[in-house]
């Protein structure tokens, strides 16, 4: 009975991550650019012996392996603001923050910050082909994003986006929402598509989210209450053994 209850335990300790992914999809089902993760995990099916049950005669030993990020496009949506850009197919806009660190987004919502330079909304700067970031004079007003990723205004061309790709993307880690970061080198996008005046929404399906939450909270309640009665059941032969001594 013990190597059941390890069992069991292992089997609610996968299920609680799997929660948490789908929580965490669900919480940004309306993040622009947001990519949604799906868990890996291995099973180990071992028999179960009479009345070790959990679920059914065969118990599961479950092994969380990776988590796998969903690259697949959001719907594009227009919004008519020249600063919204999105990336059709492949490729991430590189922000930097003030400490020097690069992100990778598919979240095209920027704007302009005090000093003229685009920037997202937590204010990490847009950065263009040559690692710089782009920056507007108080003369520009009129700001145009070619399909290419170059951006101009009405006084002359102020940079190319750097539109990057990564050859496995299951090599970026998520640091919040829509961000990445990666150990590995990214390789540019030569034919870069954007979009200006509109923005990717997240990939996240809530139906199928919400789904896979009903049914995952199912499992979990159910190897709990396993674990609760196999918990009781040797309280209850201890203190069996105590009244005998």
């Amino acid at each position: 009975m013990e190597t059941t209850a390890v069992i069991a335990a292992s089997r609610q300790g996968g299920l609680k991550r799997q929660l948490e992914v789908v929580a965490n999809n669900l919480a940004n089902m309306s993040t622009n650019g947001f990519k949604s993760s799906q868990m890996m995990f291995v099973e180990h099916v071992v028999k179960s012996k009479g009345g070790e049950r959990l679920i059914s005669p065969k118990l599961t030993y479950t092994r969380d392996i990776a988590t796998r990020i969903d690259v697949t496009d959001g719907a594009i949506e227009t919004t008519g603001n020249p600063l919204d850009m999105a990336v059709r197919n492949e490729g991430f806009f590189v922000v930097r923050d003030q400490g020097g660190n690069e992100f990778y987004t598919r979240n095209g919502q920027f704007r302009l910050d005090t000093t003229g330079q685009i920037v997202n909304q937590q204010g990490y700067a847009l950065i263009a082909e040559g690692g710089q970031p782009i920056t507007l004079s108080p003369e520009d007003s009129e700001i145009n994003v070619g399909r290419d990723g170059t951006i101009s205004t009405e006084n002359g061309q102020l940079g190319k986006l750097q539109i990057v790709r990564f050859d496995n993307p299951q090599d970026m880690q998520r640091t919040s929402g829509a961000l990445f970061t990666s150990q590995l080198p990214p390789q540019p996008v030569q034919n870069a598509d954007i979009i200006q005046g509109a923005l990717e929404g997240s990939n996240v399906e809530p139906i199928m989210e919400m789904a896979r939450m009903i049914e995952l909270h199912r499992s979990y309640e159910s190897a709990k209450s396993f674990i609760e009665r196999e918990d009781e059941r040797e309280r209850s032969m201890i203190r069996d053994l105590v009244r005998e001594a």
